[in-house]
């Protein structure tokens, strides 16, 4: 996947999963304050985008992750990888 591919599918799954409007879903959008995200939420984003990820997601590498485009690029970043 490229990087505007991962953002179309998170996007998607934002809005289906957490209900979250998706003209407030940008790459710059904040997780925990603009899209109101909770720990247990970020966890279950990358859960189902395991989905379309190639290997292994470590949760532990997204603790540092502020916004969408931090988890766009973390998870490019293991699609390289793989």
């Amino acid at each position: 996947m490229n990087k505007e591919e991962i953002f179309n599918k998170m996007q998607e799954l934002l809005s289906s999963e957490f209900k979250i409007d998706k003209n407030i879903i940008t790459p710059e959008a904040r997780l925990y304050d603009d899209l109101e995200l909770d720990s247990i939420d970020a966890v279950d984003l990358l859960v189902q985008m395991k989905e379309f990820i190639p290997g292994k997601i470590d949760p532990e590498m997204f603790k540092k992750a502020v916004t969408v485009q931090d988890v766009i690029e973390l998870l490019f970043l293991m699609t390289q990888k793989n």
